[in-house]
C-alpha cells in the first residue's frame, strides 16, 4: 500500500499531477516499491467491500432546518468549544511517518528535534522505546524518508528554501553525516526505486544530462557509485522495473498532442516498443510486471469511463483478464505481494474508501483491523517477510493512530497518536454530501461544522483544494478543525476537473478555468450552502492555494458579490506567466497543460479573460495573499503581479512573503505567522474567533503590505 511521507506542505497544493511520475517510500506493498504520484491509476468495482466505517451516508443530504442562535451573535461564539491552539494544531507532529525496517528489528519515524523542534527520522528497536535522532536537520525539516532494503540506512530527500530541486541523502543508524548521493547543483532526484531482493542498490531519477528530463542511475548503497542505467529519449516521465529490478517499462508523454504511452522492452539490451496508448482524453498507466514479466498490471480507462485495473500481455497487450474496476470512481491503492507480484486488494474513494479485497489471506487480516478501531486504516510499511504491518488508522474528528500488527497472532499493538495534545480538545466531523452544479453534474462534497453548532445562517469557508487535478478526501484535516473551532462552516467541493471520479468527470473541466464550469461548480456549492440555510449569504470567504489561490482570486473578480474576503496561498493571477516560468522538467507534459486550460501562450484573449491579474479592478472585498520566496511552481511574481494590479487601481490587499518557503509553507514559524494572520483576517471579515496575533520568532514573512 503506498503512502507519501510528504508532509507539512500545502494540502493538495501543486500543478503537478499530469504526468506518471513515480516517487517511493519503503513499504509501499507494491513489486518495486514505487509511488505513484501523479494520476490515479486504480479502479473501483461493483462487488466492493463495504465501508470499513460506515458513519458517512452516500447520499446528498438535506442541511437541519431547526432553529438556533444566531451565528452572528457573541452568545453563539461562547457557546463553542475550548479555542484551540495554532501551535497545537499547525505545529510539528510529536511523532508521525512510522515505518518498520525490512529485517523487522527496527522502527523509524519523524519527530521534531528537542533543541530546534525540526522534522528529523528517529529509530528505536520495535521491542523497546529506545529511540535516538539519527538525522541531523536544524532548519527545513525532513519529510520523505525510507528504509534502505538491507535495515541499514536511512534515506531521505531534502530540497532548500522549497526550490524542489531534492537531493537524496543516506544517513547511517550511528548519527554520522549523511551522505549526499546525488550532490549535483541545480539537480533534482525523483523516481526513486528499490526492491528488497536487491538490498544494495537502488535507482534514481536525475534530471543532470537534460534538465527538462530524468534519466535513470543505478547506485551502489555502500560505495556511493553512480551509473548511467536507461537514458531518457525525451518524452519518459516515469519508469517500471521488473522482478530481476531491470527497467523494462516507460511512460512517456507525446508531446504534440498530450498523449501517454507505456513503452515496454524484453530485456535491457532490446528495442523499446509501444504497447498502449492512452489518448489526452484518456486515464491509464502501468502498476507493476508480473513475476514471470511476461505480464504487465495497467489502470485503463480505454471503452470505460473510469479505470480498470487489467492484466494484459506484455508484448502483444491482449487483455487476460479483468481484475477490479467500478463504474463510479476510478482505481484508488493497489496492495501487490512483493514475493509473488500478485495483486491483493484494490481501494475505491467516492466519498469514502473502500476495498475489494482478492486474497483471503488479507481479508482476515483486514478484518481484524476493522476491530481495532472505528476508522479508515493504512498499511504504510511491513517486514520483507510480510508477516508484520505498520498500520496507521484515520478518521475525521481526530489525529491518525498507528499501530504495529502482527499477522500471526492477529495482535495490533498500539504505537503512537500524531497529535496527542489535541486529545483535550472537542474536534468537528466531516460530513459527505452530494452537490448538484447548475447543469446537472454531481459534486461529492465535505460539510464540516463547529461543535454543537446547528447548520443554520453559519459563516462559511470554501476551502479549495489545489492542483487543479487532484481532489478532496474524507478525514481529518488541520485547516478544517482550525476553522471550524473559530465558529466557521467548511465546504470543500472535487469540482469537475479534480481527479478520482471517471475521465469524464475529469475532462468536464477542460478549458473551464476562471468564468467557466470549474468555477460555476464552486459558486453554485456556495448558493447550495445558503439554499439549504447553512450559511450566512452575507460571510462567506474563499480560501485555497495552488490552484485553489487561483480560484480564489478568480472567484473575487468574476463573482465579486458572493464573497466577503478571499485568502489566497501560492495561486498563480496571470495564466500566461504561470505557463511561460513552469520548471523545466515539466516541458514534456506542456502539451495535456495546454489541453485541460487552454492555449493562453497564443490566445490573449483567452488569457485575458480567465486571468485574475486583468480584473483586477473589479475585486472590491478584502484580499490575503501568502507566498514562497523560492516557490518552482508558481513564482512569486505572480502574488506581484496581483497585488500592483489592484495597487495600481487604488485597491489594497494584504501581502505576506516566506523567504524561505516554496509551494506552501513547510517550517512551523512561518505556518505559525501566516495563520495566525489569516484568522486575524477571518475574525476580522467574518466575526469568528481568534487568537491574539502571535509573534513569531525565526519566521521568514516580509510584509509587502499591511491593512
Amino acid at each position: 500500500m503506498a503512502q507519501s511521507s510528504q508532509l507539512g506542505r500545502l494540502r493538495s497544493a501543486s500543478f503537478h499531477t499530469l504526468a506518471c511520475r513515480l516517487q517511493t517510500v519503503r513499504g509501499s506493498r507494491s513489486a518495486s516499491r514505487q509511488l505513484p504520484v501523479l494520476r490515479r491509476l486504480v479502479a473501483p468495482v461493483p462487488d466492493r467491500a463495504a465501508p470499513i466505517s460506515s458513519k458517512c451516508s452516500f447520499q446528498c443530504k438535506a442541511a437541519a432546518s431547526s432553529p438556533s442562535t444566531a451565528a452572528d451573535s457573541q452568545d453563539y461564539m461562547a457557546s463553542l468549544p475550548e479555542l484551540i491552539p495554532l501551535k497545537i494544531l499547525f505545529g510539528n507532529p510529536e511523532k508521525t511517518s512510522p515505518n518498520v525496517s525490512p529485517d523487522g528489528k527496527s522502527l523509524a519515524y519523524l519527530a521534531p528535534s528537542e533543541d530546534k523542534d525540526v522534522l528529523n527520522v528517529f529509530v528505536r528497536s520495535v521491542d523497546s522505546d529506545n529511540a535516538r535522532m539519527v538525522t541531523k536537520d536544524e532548519l527545513r525539516g525532513i519529510r520523505q524518508f525510507s528504509w534502505t532494503e538491507d535495515s541499514k540506512y536511512i534515506m531521505y530527500l531534502q530540497d532548500v528554501g522549497g526550490d524542489e530541486n531534492f537531493h537524496l541523502y543516506l544517513q547511517p543508524l550511528d548519527g554520522k553525516p549523511a551522505k549526499d548521493l546525488t550532490a549535483f547543483d541545480g539537480v533534482r532526484a525523483q523516481n526513486l526505486v528499490t526492491d528488497k531482493h536487491f538490498p544494495g542498490e537502488v535507482l534514481v531519477g536525475l534530471n543532470k544530462r537534460n534538465p527538462q528530463v530524468f534519466d535513470m542511475y543505478r547506485i551502489k548503497l555502500e560505495t556511493g557509485e553512480l551509473t548511467l542505467d536507461t537514458e531518457n529519449p525525451g518524452d519518459v516521465l516515469g519508469w517500471l522495473t521488473d522482478a530481476k529490478f531491470q527497467i523494462r517499462g516507460a511512460i512517456s508523454m507525446n508531446p504534440s498532442d498530450g498523449a501517454t504511452t507505456f513503452r515496454t522492452r524484453e530485456a535491457i539490451d532490446s528495442e523499446w516498443k509501444e504497447l498502449m496508448t492512452w489518448p489526452q482524453e484518456e486515464n491509464g498507466g502501468p502498476v507493476a510486471f508480473t513475476k514471470d514479466g511476461k505480464s504487465v498490471y495497467v489502470q485503463s480507462s480505454l471503452g470505460y469511463d473510469t479505470t480498470r485495473l487489467l492484466q494484459v500481455d506484455a508484448v502483444t497487450a491482449e487483455e487476460q483478464k479483468v481484475i477490479a474496476y467500478s463504474d463510479k470512481t476510478d482505481i484508488g491503492r493497489v496492495m501487490m505481494n512483493d514475493d509473488t507480484r500478485e495483486v491483493e486488494a484494490v481501494s475505491f474513494n467516492y466519498l469514502r474508501r473502500e476495498w475489494k479485497i482478492l486474497d483471503p489471506a488479507l481479508a482476515e487480516d483486514f478484518k481484524h483491523l476493522e476491530k481495532v478501531q472505528d476508522a479508515e486504516f493504512s498499511v504504510v510499511s511491513e517486514t520483507n517477510d510480510q508477516r508484520t504491518w505498520i498500520v496507521t488508522f484515520s478518521k475525521d474528528n481526530g489525529p491518525s493512530a498507528s499501530y504495529i500488527y502482527n499477522r500471526d497472532t492477529k495482535k495490533a499493538e498500539f504505537l503512537f497518536v500524531t497529535q496527542p495534545a489535541l486529545s483535550k480538545y472537542q474536534l468537528s466531523n466531516m460530513r459527505c454530501e452530494v452537490i448538484k452544479a447548475r447543469d446537472g453534474l454531481e459534486l461529492p462534497a465535505y460539510l464540516s461544522l463547529p461543535v454543537g453548532a446547528q447548520p443554520k445562517q453559519l459563516p462559511l469557508i470554501l476551502n479549495v483544494h489545489g492542483g487543479p487535478w487532484a481532489r478532496d478526501a474524507w478525514g481529518y484535516r488541520p485547516d478544517t478543525q482550525w476553522f471550524t473551532n473559530r465558529g466557521y462552516a467548511v465546504l470543500q467541493v472535487n469540482y469537475r476537473g479534480s481527479t478520482g471520479f471517471g475521465k469524464s468527470f475529469l475532462h468536464a473541466g477542460d478549458a473551464e478555468w476562471g468564468v467557466g464550469a470549474m468555477q460555476n461548480d464552486l459558486t453554485d456549492s456556495v448558493e447550495w450552502a445558503v439554499q439549504q440555510g447553512i450559511a450566512d449569504p452575507k460571510r462567506v470567504a474563499i480560501f485555497g492555494g495552488s490552484y485553489g489561490g487561483y480560484a480564489c482570486l478568480a472567484g473575487l473578480c468574476f463573482t465579486p458579490d458572493l464573497y466577503a474576503c478571499g485568502v489566497d496561498i501560492v495561486g498563480p493571477s496571470h495564466v500566461s506567466t504561470l505557463f511561460q516560468s513552469i520548471p523545466s522538467y515539466w516541458a514534456p507534459m506542456k502539451k495535456q497543460l495546454v489541453h485541460r486550460v487552454g492555449d493562453v501562450e497564443n490566445d490573449q484573449e483567452l488569457n485575458e479573460r480567465i486571468s485574475p491579474y486583468y480584473h483586477a479592478d473589479k475585486i472590491k472585498v478584502p484580499l490575503l495573499i501568502g507566498q514562497g520566496a523560492n516557490d518552482p511552481r508558481v513564482k512569486q511574481a505572480e502574488a506581484d503581479q496581483i497585488y500592483n494590479a489592484m495597487k495600481a487601481k487604488g485597491l489594497s490587499a494584504e501581502y505576506y512573503l516566506y523567504k524561505d518557503e516554496g509551494h506552501g509553507f513547510a517550517r512551523p514559524p512561518n505556518k505559525f505567522d501566516f495563520y495566525s494572520r489569516v484568522e486575524q483576517f477571518l475574525s476580522k471579515h467574518l466575526g469568528g474567533r481568534a487568537e491574539p496575533l502571535m509573534k513569531v520568532e525565526g519566521s521568514s514573512v516580509v510584509v509587502m503590505h499591511e491593512s
